[in-house]
């Protein structure tokens, strides 16, 4: 069962879209969204992290500028929605977020977050600022230089408070290889397992099955990774 509720932020409502497994949930997932808003690509992931057994989420993190669903390519209506990012407006979004699974009885050991594209840098972040169970990103940039008025992900590496598994593909033009490499090497000295794994033939957005950058074999290696990574990390209680 999936619906969309909201829940009060430092500067209103955000909706949250929210995916029910069948039967007692494993753990939560909150799933943050790629630069084209809360979109049917990104419900249908929230809902497979459902059928896997999670109480999944994904908050409308466009909610402070209309809250649009936007076209993959349409970069000129996205640039300004992602420019209007805060730091602080993501923190408060996350906060709602997990305040809301905590009331349905999922405390920080039980939530885990994924993230993909703009999302995968937001996990990231939650991953370095809150101690939760788990932390997926799928092609996060900010690597080497920060967004969203947030420090670099090679600052913020060695403070990860969250098992950090990192997704990326070679083949990704705004990702250099090199800057992925130097993500490794700054996680690798967190006081937290993390990873990185690295998909030769795959570009940005390579796991998104509604792009033509989807690559089908470094998706599906990808969502089975994400699944293992929670299924080790998530506390079952």
């Amino acid at each position: 069962m999936a619906t969309t509720l909201r829940v009060g932020t430092n500067d209103g409502e955000m909706a949250i879209y929210d995916a029910e497994p069948e039967g007692p949930a494993r753990a939560a997932v909150v799933v943050i969204q790629e630069a084209f808003g809360v979109n049917e690509h990104i419900e249908d992931v929230t809902r497979r992290f459902a059928t896997a057994g999670y109480r999944a989420v994904s908050p409308h993190l466009f909610h402070r500028t209309g809250d649009p669903v936007l076209d993959y390519g349409n970069f000129e209506k996205v640039r300004p929605q992602m420019e209007a990012l805060t730091q602080t407006g993501l923190l408060s979004d996350l906060e709602a977020t997990f305040g809301h699974l905590a009331t349905a009885g999922f405390g920080p050991s039980r939530v885990g977050v994924v993230g993909f594209c703009m999302g995968g840098t937001v996990s990231f972040l939650a991953a370095a600022r809150h101690g939760l169970g788990a932390a997926v990103t799928f092609y996060g940039g900010g690597i080497a230089q920060g967004r969203f008025g947030m420090p670099s992900l090679v600052e913020m590496a060695p403070s990860l408070k969250t098992p950090w598994l990192g997704l990326y593909g070679d083949l990704d033009p705004s990702i250099p290889v090199e800057q992925v490499e130097s993500l490794r090497e700054a996680a690798a000295r967190a006081p937290v397992p993390t990873e990185i794994v690295r998909y030769p033939e795959a570009g940005h957005g390579f796991h998104c099955d509604a792009r033509n950058s989807y690559h089908q074999a470094s998706a599906t290696d990808a969502w089975q990774r994400t699944l293992d990574w929670f299924e080790q990390h998530l506390s079952a209680r």
